[in-house]
């Protein structure tokens, strides 16, 4: 018992999958991976210089590994967050650090409210804070209000609804929670508008279908059950599942497979809202879903396969002016390989229902050879290495997300050996 007892608590070494995100008006591109942060200007074709006052020297602008970076809706503001317990604010015109947020505990996801006037970001706990950025115009000191709460629940994903009425938060165990966002921010939020209930497993990634003609907010979440699925989150209704992975051919229709090979990752939609990108683990490309609005319903289109490599997305982003989809694979770090830190970039073209997907060349790419030195630290890539990539971000999701089960003397042991524990003694 004592060398299970001494495995469970010894703490490997942690990695992280690599992000992407795109300027909804596609002026930049960025990459997070481990704690590095990289952009490319693709207005002005070079790679961009990030000012951050409150780091010095050549030290990372995060400590740790980076969990969640986006721009907001206006494209103004970007933030990124992560495990060195820190959430940045920066200006995409000078690229300035204008806020650094302090969280008690490692950021797990992050949410820009559409008018830009708020930042949430969750933490391990399954706490969520919220910044007001009308607290001063300079936002240089930035207090964090806590706002709601999953009871312990390692909240993935967090999204604003489009009239930033309510703010949706999922969890690991299984929840997606609609919660009606306060007016004024100091009382929390307490009134839950609906709870979204269905999946099996954890909820990786939300997104809503940004239809005008919806009378309702249509909310897209994918899942480790290998399932998309389509709510009205006015009222929790599941509207329609997809099950992705056995559209795809990576699942038989009985479901036999090693438990948790095919979880949704990611998922992100055109700006139209006819089409779902889907990234699944272990499949080398991404799943295209349509999506009809009127009749709320989801179908499966097509898969668009990866030849020649092994692409395995880690996160999705769309570039609505010219629909293109990026895409990245990487990983914080790994072990028995020369490279602190792995990513590969590729861009599909032609994400439309009229037309047909293309992967494009990398000389094709926006930004072409400049691009992907900037965003993926070099323009070689080792096949294999990714392979190994995405087998150890496919173990790092399971142990972050899937609840342990220990005996019971190995949980008592876990509670006396508690940080929180340690901090009161």
């Amino acid at each position: 018992m004592d060398e299970e007892v001494a495995a469970e608590t010894r703490k490997d070494t942690e990695v992280a999958p690599a992000l992407i995100a795109v300027h909804p008006d596609r002026h930049s591109a960025a990459v997070a991976v481990g704690p590095e942060l990289r952009v490319f200007n693709l207005l002005g074709n070079c790679a961009v210089s990030l000012v951050d006052d409150s780091v010095t020297g050549e030290q990372p602008f995060h400590k740790d590994n980076i969990r969640a970076i986006r721009f907001g809706a206006k494209g103004k503001l970007f933030v990124s967050a992560g495990d060195d317990k820190t959430l940045k604010i920066w200006s995409t015109q000078s690229w300035h650090c204008v806020s650094t947020v302090s969280s008690e505990k490692r950021v797990t996801a992050v949410a820009i409210s559409n008018e830009g006037l708020h930042v949430c970001f969750a933490d391990k706990f399954g706490l969520v804070w919220v910044v007001d950025l009308n607290q001063t115009s300079q936002y240089k000191k930035l207090t964090p209000t806590p706002l709601l709460s999953h009871y312990c629940s390692i909240i993935t994903s967090l999204e604003f609804s489009p009239d930033n009425r309510f703010i949706i938060s999922a969890d690991r165990d299984f929840k997606i929670r609609v919660t009606n966002f306060p007016k004024n921010l100091l009382n929390g939020a307490h009134e839950i508008q609906s709870f979204c209930l269905g999946h099996t497993e954890f909820v990786s990634c939300l997104a809503f279908v940004p239809a005008q003609e919806s009378p309702h907010s249509l909310l897209l979440s994918g899942s480790g059950d290998s399932t998309v699925r389509l709510w009205d989150i006015s009222s929790g209704a599941l509207l329609d599942t997809c099950e992705v992975a056995i559209k795809a051919g990576l699942l038989e229709s009985d479901g036999n497979a090693e438990e948790h090979d095919h979880a949704v990752t990611d998922l992100c939609t055109t700006l139209d809202g006819l089409l779902v990108a889907v990234a699944i683990q272990s499949l080398r490309g991404i799943v295209l879903l349509s999506c009809n609005v009127s009749a709320q319903t989801l179908s499966f289109a097509k898969v668009v396969s990866i030849a020649g490599e092994t692409f395995i997305p880690t996160c999705l982003a769309n570039s609505s002016p010219t629909k293109e989809l990026w895409m990245v694979t990487g990983i914080s770090s790994l072990p028995g390989y020369d490279y602190p830190s792995l990513a590969r970039v590729l861009v599909i073209s032609g994400i439309d229902v009229e037309q047909e997907p293309v992967v494009l060349e990398d000389d094709k790419i926006p930004g072409g050879e400049k691009l992907l030195e900037t965003l993926q630290g070099t323009t070689s890539v080792d096949d294999n290495a990714f392979l190994a990539a995405a087998e150890a971000v496919k173990a790092a999701m399971c142990n972050l997300l899937i609840k342990k089960h220990y005996p019971f003397e190995n949980r008592e042991y876990r509670k006396k050996t508690r940080n929180d524990k340690k901090l009161k003694e």
